[in-house]
């Protein structure tokens, strides 16, 4: 199926693992350009180099600290000012340590919502002027089924990503006139690094053993295993298409029908 990603240019965010990661990979094997960004230089540079050398396409690595509006602000600038374009907006970066009310203190609240959060505002803000000028393109923000499916210890991702999915759905109304369209991707868990480290919060918060935290979550699977960050990026790379051209404020779960209550048993 052809896609009409050919020479189109992305940026994604958290690029350099785990779901940005494969998303970047998927797009340049669609014949895209991208650009990536996330805090760790070596490993970005890696990712980027391996990248371009399977799919010949241009792969930019940007080390920045989305925490930070002047990195996010650079970032998009430097993309556009090598590219000349900026078509679709990946946005992928920025996790959560989980916990429950009595663990968790304040500056964690603070630290999940200023990343995950507001780190896709601090991108989509400077990316869609440029999307507005060329009337055409994609947005689509990688946020997680916490936001629709809360759960007691799990209540700074909660937050943050049900902030993500609100901020989504309001955007898309107002881009929607200039040809950008915006969605959310809401994975369950997905085998990355990152869900280890949310296994060992489970573990510690529920008292139990991190083979026994695994086993709860992949109970909660009626598929009966994890999410692959490929499985994740596929969808992405749909929104991202013009396949997907009147497909806009939808919030799409990637979550295999995930029973969260079942964790608890």
């Amino acid at each position: 199926m052809e896609l009409g990603l050919r020479d189109r240019v992305a940026l994604v965010t958290g690029g350099s693992m785990g779901i940005g990661k494969a998303t970047a990979l998927a797009l340049a094997r669609e014949g895209a350009h991208v650009a990536i960004c996330a805090r760790g230089k070596t490993l970005l540079e890696s990712v980027a180099a391996e990248i371009a050398a399977e799919t010949e396409r241009t792969i930019l690595p940007f080390v920045a600290d989305l925490n930070k509006e002047e990195d996010a602000q650079r970032f998009v600038r430097e993309a556009v000012d090598h590219f000349g374009r900026l078509d679709i907006l990946v946005n992928c970066a920025g996790s959560s340590p989980g916990g429950t009310l009595q663990s968790l203190e304040e500056e964690q609240w603070m630290e999940s919502l200023n990343l995950k959060f507001m780190g896709y505002v601090r991108t989509t803000k400077p990316a869609v002027g440029h999307m507005k000028e060329r009337g055409w393109g994609r947005v689509i923000n990688v946020i997680g089924n916490d936001g629709i499916k809360p759960i007691y210890f799990e209540l700074t991702p909660g937050a943050a990503n049900a902030a993500g999915i609100n901020f989504t759905l309001a955007i898309a109304e107002e881009l929607a006139p200039h040809g950008i369209t915006v969605n959310a991707v809401n994975p369950g868990p997905v085998d990355t690094e990152r869900w280890w480290g949310l296994v060992r919060t489970l573990a510690r918060e529920m008292d139990i053993s991190e083979s026994e935290a695994q086993e709860k979550a992949v109970r909660s699977m009626p598929m009966g295993r994890l999410c692959t960050s490929e499985e994740v990026a596929d969808v992405v790379v749909f929104l991202a298409s013009e396949k997907a051209s009147f497909v806009t404020a939808a919030s799409i779960s990637v979550d295999g029908a995930q029973r969260k209550a079942i964790m608890d048993v």
